[in-house]
């Protein structure tokens, strides 16, 4: 995963001058001692506002691109949210519980201090990430700091992100409709391009010296099992060297890529294969290239792909499981309604590590009625990588600029089942606890495209940090069946 921002925290400690600047001090380095390797210590406790301004030159001298504001006591109001205000990049707000020393001279009442410091905050317009419970001793203090260290990937990484498309959306495909109103209020730009500008890319990469060596890669990728057209390999060589050139070659002033392609249904015919292998390769290092010039499914991906340090994927919330194979397969053994199941899917674009064993490249079966002779052997419909998805816990998300150019955004974990799914394409059984409901009165209810995101972990929690620090105002997510969505109906 060569896209994924690295993460360099600081601790600036601050001080209420009216306690003692030790409780602050002694209470910092508690922190750091707790944390371990990799938390710079800034020396300059913040008392005021030239105190402010030191402490931010120190922290970024150190190379620190996410900053932990600690209270040690009540904490100065207007310079601890000025540190916020003019460092350029995450910020989190902590503080310090009492225990530590006696309660006359050892007081620091930083329990207080976080109110008017959130106040301040709310007063400047300023966004910060903020705990659950933000009151600790130097271990809980610790703990809170590992789990912001994903939510600073994401949000550092947004901001240095450019999207690269090509082509317009497919006919009739207004499920992935993307204004880029919200792209722009999030600080991630876009470069979009027509189809054309990569054919003309991708033939200048003909007999590309480097072609033998991602062939070779790609062999030992899928195995001999896997690698079921082994003539196809050099295309798709090819394209995915096109594709990293543009990368490198575009992404001007910022430092990651995600690409949203359109896929068909000319692409397979002029290319002379389907993309969706070398797709799932560049998703496995953290360069998402979603389908059907997906934009925010891209974007979507990018904040996964940085939350897990992992592969990603984007699928079709797809079709029903059938009966018969719920009561086969998943009655009995997994505690989930048959409507708590459905199948995710796409052609092809799931990387291998996260798909069964049996994985291959194969030909899509949708494209191959549509496009070539009906009874031939798939030609340009080859490309993409199929097989079951492997079981594993997940979290189906997405980020979403409405048609209105609001940007809303729903979350649910839950877990792909060990069940083989007899269908084609990159497919899994997923399971989510009252997905049915979750369906109705959030996918359907609120517009959502077909297209989610997926995470192969339960990273529900920082994920709802990254959208709440993004300013997203809706943020669906599953409800239990003893808390009803305001759109369903009591009576039913």
């Amino acid at each position: 995963m060569f896209q994924i921002p690295n993460v360099k925290p600081g601790i600036i400690a601050v001080s209420r001058d009216c306690f003692p600047i030790t409780l602050s001090e002694t209470r910092r380095h508690a922190i750091v001692n707790a944390y371990g390797d990799g938390l710079y210590e800034c020396p300059v406790t913040v008392e005021n506002e030239l105190d402010a301004l030191k402490a931010l030159d120190d922290i970024k001298a150190a190379g620190c691109n996410a900053l932990v504001v600690f209270l040690g006591n009540f904490g100065p109001e207007t310079p601890e949210t000025l540190l916020c205000e003019k460092f350029d990049g995450p910020v989190m707000y902590i503080a310090a519980a009492e225990g530590d020393g006696d309660l006359i001279n050892g007081r620091g009442d930083a329990y207080c201090g976080m109110l008017n410091c959130s106040y301040n905050l709310g007063m400047r317009h300023l966004r910060a990430y903020i705990p659950e419970y933000p009151v600790g001793d130097a271990d809980e203090c610790a703990d809170m700091i590992r789990e912001f260290l994903p939510i600073a990937r994401a949000i550092i990484g947004v901001k240095s992100l450019k999207i690269i498309t090509f082509g317009p959306r497919p006919q009739d495909f207004f499920a992935c409709n993307a204004p880029i109103k919200g792209l722009y209020e999030l600080g991630v730009e876009i470069e979009e391009n027509s189809e054309l500008d990569l054919l003309v890319s991708y033939k200048a990469h003909e007999n590309d010296p480097r072609i033998p060596e991602v062939c070779a890669d790609m062999a030992g990728e899928l195995g001999a099992c896997g690698n079921c057209y082994p003539e196809l390999l050099p295309r798709m060589a090819q394209f995915e060297l096109t594709l990293l050139d543009w990368a490198e070659a575009h992404k001007g002033a910022r430092q990651y890529v995600a690409f949203a392609d359109k896929c068909w249904p000319a692409f397979p015919e002029q290319f002379g294969f389907e993309p969706c292998y070398v797709n799932s390769r560049l998703a496995s290092r953290g360069i998402p290239v979603a389908c059907e010039v997906d934009i925010y499914g891209a974007l979507s991906e990018f904040i996964g792909s940085c939350i897990t340090g992992d592969a990603v994927t984007l699928l079709d919330i797809n079709n029903s499981v059938p009966k018969y194979l719920y009561n086969e397969d998943i009655a009995g053994k997994f505690d989930y309604t048959l409507t708590d199941t459905f199948m995710g899917f796409h052609c092809g674009n799931t990387p291998a590590c996260k798909m069964c064993a049996d994985r291959a490249v194969k030909y899509q079966l949708i494209q191959h009625r549509l496009l070539e002779p009906a009874g031939s052997d798939p030609d340009f419909t080859r490309g993409t990588l199929e097989g079951d998805i492997a079981a594993s816990p997940i979290t189906f998300y997405r980020l979403q600029c409405d048609s209105e150019g609001v940007l809303r955004a729903y979350i649910a974990q839950g877990e792909v089942l060990p069940v083989k799914t007899r269908s084609f394409g990159g497919i899994g059984v997923f399971a989510i606890p009252e997905m049915a409901r979750f369906y109705r009165h959030v996918l359907i209810e609120k517009r959502y495209p077909h297209h989610g995101a997926v995470a192969f972990d339960h990273v529900g929690k920082a994920l709802f940090e990254v959208f709440k620090y993004f300013g997203i105002a809706d943020i669906a997510y599953n409800q239990p069946k003893s808390c009803r969505y305001p759109t369903e109906n009591p009576m039913a």
